[in-house]
């Protein structure tokens, strides 16, 4: 990668090329899991540039002047100019934003930080400030009218948002179009690219399928394409924000065979054990599933012991990783009763020394 701040900027960690950046990768994963698997790693790669759709930066305060920031290696702040990484949107939209800003000394003043994120249909740019942004609203009202973006400014305990906010996404899975929108605080994947390929790995994964369980939904990243492979899906979510957005999201879908339930993993554990009813879940006769599939997209600590106790009784497992430290203590867990039958390693940061797995488990006969 052709960047200026290459072994400065403490954002992209690895000087390596691609090509070895790849084998370094694999080479650590088939190290940390070769007591579940030794069959081959499906590496599914990433672009080595622009390729983050969504990023943070802070400002740099000097001389009247600002800039964008990273931290550097040493835990500096870190002025740059540009970032190789983002996406075409963010890199264009970068240095307009701040020339605009640096017209009005009322938008420069208490600036920290810009947060940018990109989709298929729309690009949203987030201000933060030390300051009530009460008090430059007609300043941010008439740069959001110029730049013709999705605005937000944020303060503490204040949050106001000038033209249209919501993220407009399109994902191309397996050569058709999935449809989503979302609001700027959901989580998304960062590497659109890397994500269509995620969730196509996970549905070609699948045969017979019977219904699904899936935990940790979000706004139905993979719930909304993996419903074609099964009859019926039950998934749940403890963002109330993500469910109304996934309910959304099935209708631009056409989708019908969901039912999203706005329950922690703890709670559904506990309501498939029958040991408490939730009003949450009213409409829905869990003794109706037939569950031949689990999918899971954990949080980095992994999956509480329950979780793993109910997967031990499903016989087909889809976990999703973004930490393959947990990942393997689960797996120490699940090997009791399942069998890796695959195992991907998903490049969604490159440059970087993260990794984000996908395993497939067959419970063991």
């Amino acid at each position: 990668m052709d960047c200026r701040y290459l072994g400065d900027c403490g954002s992209c960690v690895l000087t390596l090329s691609y090509s070895e950046q790849k084998q370094l990768k694999i080479a650590r994963i088939r190290e940390l899991f070769s007591k579940f698997w030794s069959g081959e790693f499906e590496f599914f790669d990433s672009d080595e540039s622009g390729f983050r759709s969504r990023a943070e930066f802070g400002i740099w305060h000097e001389n009247n002047d600002i800039s964008y920031c990273m931290r550097s290696h040493q835990n500096t702040k870190l002025p740059i100019q540009s970032c190789q990484i983002v996406d075409t949107k963010i890199s264009n939209i970068m240095p307009e934003l701040l020339k605009t800003i640096k017209e009005d000394m009322a938008l420069v003043e208490r600036l920290f930080g810009v947060e940018f994120i990109s989709s298929a249909k729309s690009l949203i740019v987030t201000l933060l400030y030390h300051k009530d942004v009460n008090s430059i609203k007609d300043n941010l009202a008439k740069i959001q009218a110029k730049l013709k973006i999705g605005l937000i400014a944020r303060s503490r305990g204040v949050k106001l948002e000038f033209g249209d906010v919501k993220i407009n996404e399109i994902l191309d899975i397996n050569r058709r179009e999935f449809r989503y929108i979302m609001s700027d605080t959901a989580f998304i994947q960062p590497n659109k690219k890397v994500n269509e390929k995620m969730i196509s790995w996970a549905i070609n994964s699948i045969s017979d399928g019977v219904d699904l369980i899936e935990l940790y939904c979000g706004h139905g990243n993979f719930t909304i394409p993996i419903s074609f492979k099964f009859q019926k899906v039950l998934a749940t979510e403890i963002s109330k924000s993500s469910i109304d957005m996934a309910l959304k999201n099935c209708q631009l879908n056409s989708v019908n065979n969901i039912k999203f339930a706005r329950l922690s993993a703890a709670e559904i554990m506990s309501a498939m054990a029958k040991e408490r009813e939730f009003e949450r879940l009213r409409g829905v006769d869990l003794d109706s599933y037939r569950f031949s599939h689990i999918l899971v997209d954990p949080p980095r600590a992994g999956c509480e012991d329950s979780v793993l106790d109910f997967m031990s009784n499903i016989d087909n497992i889809i976990y999703i990783s973004c930490n393959p430290l947990t990942l393997k203590d689960n797996l120490e867990v699940l090997s009791k009763t399942h069998m890796v039958v695959k195992f991907a390693i998903f490049d969604q940061f490159v440059h970087t020394n993260h990794i984000e797995c996908g395993v497939i488990l067959k419970k063991l006969s």
